[in-house]
């Protein structure tokens, strides 16, 4: 049984901890290998790595940084089918999604090779009598990104290409539930031409977190997963003195309107929520029916659902595994207790027969009708193939239930007319929008992140917002004597 190591310097290093967790195939249910759990030892030696990398990194030209993020980028697109395996190896998830994955993590490496636009400052000449001001951005340090199960490779890239872009090296901590695509991708920046130590990867569990948490020579911490760990990430990290972006969990809703164009509503509420098994934070979870059109939405849906194939994600299926059995079986839970509640279950996935190993963790896509705001079924974010409807008479009703509901992370809209889509997206208290588009994940030059209990930090993922996070300004006053100046001066300028 192979043991997936930890990365630094460009080699992987084995350590000195002696915990492992096994990862398996979730199509199988068979352990295919072990993963290192770092002692605090391993994670300091991969920190100080990562430090000592530092002040080389941050002189380095912004044209050869760019040469190597170029250099990786031509890599990634060769062989990210290479990627896409690996990730439904370990993840479930069908190699359709896997590459979709790999292709919008991709969208923020282009991101950042424009990195040398994207860091110009600002300059004033004689804002006083010979006296010049202008800005630099510089970056931190180093930089922890601690990621998720359910996408290995797209959210990590959200933000180690800017990172490393903006002069930063990286601490990875990736899910220790499918801990590949990072080792991966690190023999990939190697290939690139990225020197040691920028680019390290730290396998673990809390020991690892902690001590990136609380490591003085970590300067940020980025983080996407539950909403509870959210805040435990943020409030140590800040109690630590780092900057911190932690995005949290979801409950995101699409309201379809009563002029809305039901078969396109229906496709796009099978895709977002069934697709990559509902086992991502932008998964449509509540679907909310306004007025007399819930019965043929529902119908629609349901002939949509009945037919989608589940499988092994490396063979012919719409729809692969969940990530652990512990997991399908909370997800499943949730189905019960909906069903308790007297919900009805319009197709169920508890029974479904897939095409993979009998000790796969399977979960066939169910849709769940007359859902209503107390039951456990909308109140939890499930992260699952579960898609709720909920029916309301009024767009006001819509519209109260995503703003009172804890999380904003996503939303949509479906409908025809086009002013109660502007008055949704201007009224609507969620950070990410979708107007007849089921998930709204915006391109890599615009910023990734919700409002509520769905972001703890005030700095939203790529974009932008992840140049401003990777870097401080820095503002610089300087007064040159003329040539022809006969002594010296040191005062200040006067007003004559």
């Amino acid at each position: 049984m192979s043991t997936i190591t930890h990365w630094m310097n460009n080699a992987p290093f084995t350590g000195t901890g002696t915990g492992t967790a096994p990862v398996t195939n979730p199509a199988t249910g068979q352990v295919t290998g072990e993963v290192a759990l770092a002692g605090v030892e391993d994670a300091r030696a991969v920190i100080d790595a990562a430090a000592a990398a530092f002040p080389a990194w941050r002189d380095t030209s912004l044209a050869k940084r760019t040469a190597i993020l170029f250099n990786f980028r031509e890599l990634l697109n060769a062989r990210k089918g290479e990627l896409a395996r690996i990730i439904t190896a370990e993840h479930g998830k069908v190699v359709s999604d896997a590459l979709g994955e790999v292709s919008r993590g991709q969208e923020v490496v282009e991101f950042a090779c424009g990195i040398p636009h994207l860091l110009k400052g600002g300059f004033t000449e004689n804002a006083s009598t010979k006296v010049d001001v202008y800005s630099v951005r510089q970056p931190l340090g180093v930089v922890g990104v601690i990621s998720p199960f359910n996408f290995p490779a797209m959210v990590p890239m959200w933000f180690f290409p800017i990172a490393i872009a903006t002069g930063n090296t990286v601490v990875l901590k990736p899910s220790e539930k499918d801990p590949s695509a990072a080792l991966w991708i690190a023999a990939l920046w190697a290939e690139a031409g990225l020197p040691d130590g920028v680019f390290n990867v730290l396998q673990g569990d809390k020991t690892a977190v902690d001590e990136l948490l609380t490591n003085p020579k970590v300067k940020s911490v980025s983080f996407v997963g539950s909403t509870p760990i959210a805040q435990y990430v943020y409030s140590t990290g800040t109690a630590a003195g780092k900057r911190v972006q932690a995005l949290g969990g979801a409950k995101n809703h699409a309201v379809i309107l009563p002029d809305a164009d039901l078969d396109l509503a229906a496709d796009a509420m099978v895709n977002a929520g069934f697709g990559s098994a509902g086992e991502r934070c932008m998964a449509i979870s509540a679907c909310v029916a306004v007025g007399p059109i819930a019965d043929d939405l529902v119908a629609k849906i349901a002939e949509r659902t009945t037919p989608l194939k589940i499988g092994d994600g490396t063979g012919d299926s719409d729809m692969g595994p969940l990530v652990t059995k512990a997991h399908r079986d909370k997800v499943a839970s949730y189905i019960d207790a909906g069903e308790a509640d007297g919900a009805k279950i319009v197709v169920d996935g508890r029974s479904v027969e897939a095409d993979g190993g009998e000790q796969g963790f399977w979960l066939g896509p169910t849709l769940i009708d007359h859902v209503t705001p107390e039951m456990s079924v909308y109140t939890d974010e499930i992260f699952g193939p579960v898609l709720s409807v909920v029916r309301v008479e009024t767009y006001d009703e819509a519209l109260d239930l995503i703003n009172t509901n804890p999380y904003g992370n996503g939303t949509a809209i479906f409908t025809n007319d086009g002013g109660a889509a502007r008055r949704f997206q201007n009224e609507v208290q969620v950070g990410m929008v979708g107007i007849n588009v089921p998930i709204p994940v915006p391109m890599a030059y615009y910023s990734f992140g919700g409002w509520k209990a769905s972001l703890f930090g005030d700095s939203h993922a790529h974009g932008m917002d992840g140049v401003q996070f990777f870097t401080r300004q820095k503002a610089i006053t300087s007064r040159w004597l003329d040539p022809s100046h006969g002594g010296i001066e040191l005062g200040f300028p006067q007003n004559q």
